[in-house]
């Protein structure tokens, strides 16, 4: 029988325990670990910072994220100038891909759109 060794808190002890119960213990703390991740996931969710598969097809179509991001919240041009303090002329010309936007513009979209500056970029 192989046997795997682990260093206890108390420095210079040792357990010794069989290889499968080790392995079924790292296993065990990596399914916690996992459950962990999903149930922080689940608190974090937003279900408004999602976009349905529809528009999840624009973007893979190569439409700008913010066009759909400001159609998906209902917002026109104008409205999303006036939530966020960027020029409307400013926001058509992102959205036609004739300006890359600054950060700090696109930094207030995304906050008027309540999405991480992340999902604004191309």
């Amino acid at each position: 029988m192989k046997v795997a060794y682990a260093k206890a808190a108390r420095k210079g002890a040792v357990v010794q325990i069989p290889r499968a119960e080790y392995e079924e213990i790292l296993k065990r703390v990596q399914d916690l670990e996992d459950a962990l991740i999903v149930l922080n996931a689940e608190r974090d969710h937003r279900p408004e910072a999602y976009l349905p598969g529809a528009l999840m097809k624009r973007l893979i179509a190569g439409e700008h994220p913010l066009r759909v991001w400001r159609d998906y919240r209902g917002l026109t041009v104008a409205a999303l100038a006036a939530r966020s303090g960027v020029g409307a002329s400013y926001i058509s010309e992102i959205e036609t891909g004739k300006k890359p936007g600054s950060v700090a513009a696109l930094k207030k979209l995304a906050a008027a759109l309540a999405v991480d500056l992340d999902e604004l970029a191309r």
